[in-house]
């Protein structure tokens, strides 16, 4: 697989292969490395499955996030995504901007600003889950169902 192209991925991303032949050493033995080469593999599978939609694994994760979660605050939508309330912001503006999701008062507390997705983010995020999730399965089909509930478990406890 050659590289995809992509104003949001570095041009030097590219599958990382395993040589035959070559002695790797004790890198075959660290989970840090086989996560490694498959996190790029997967990268790429997601920059195949959202090709033209202007879309980073951050902001397909902050629209899935605000869709499941309707009226989630900016702050716990950064939390959950790992980043500073100052990319979180960045983040909800570019939504914004192209009218994916809009802040809306809560109902709960109106000092809170609620996150929605518009008609149009809905549509966009219903589509893009389709497209990721089949490519994510394509490329996960080598495990098989039970390999990769499997491996999706295990990665979690490796998460913490």
């Amino acid at each position: 697989m050659k590289p995809l192209p992509s104003p949001h991925r570095p041009r030097t991303l590219a599958p990382i292969p395993h040589v035959d032949g070559l002695n790797y050493d004790v890198m075959d033995e660290l989970v840090g490395y086989s996560l490694r080469r498959a996190q790029v593999a997967m990268f790429l599978a997601f920059h195949e499955a959202t090709r033209g939609l202007d879309i980073t694994p951050p902001r397909f994760s902050a629209l899935v996030l605000v869709g499941a979660n309707p009226g989630i605050s900016q702050s716990l939508l950064g939390e959950a995504l790992g980043m500073a309330r100052s990319n979180a912001k960045t983040l909800v503006d570019w939504m914004e901007e192209r009218a994916l999701a809009e802040r809306c008062p809560r109902q709960d507390d109106r000092r809170v600003w609620g996150l929605h997705l518009t008609a149009t983010g809905t549509r966009l995020v219903e589509r893009m889950k389709r497209r990721v999730l089949e490519e994510d399965r394509r490329r996960a089909a080598r495990l098989g169902a039970a390999g990769r509930r499997e491996l999706l478990a295990l990665l979690k406890k490796l998460a913490g």
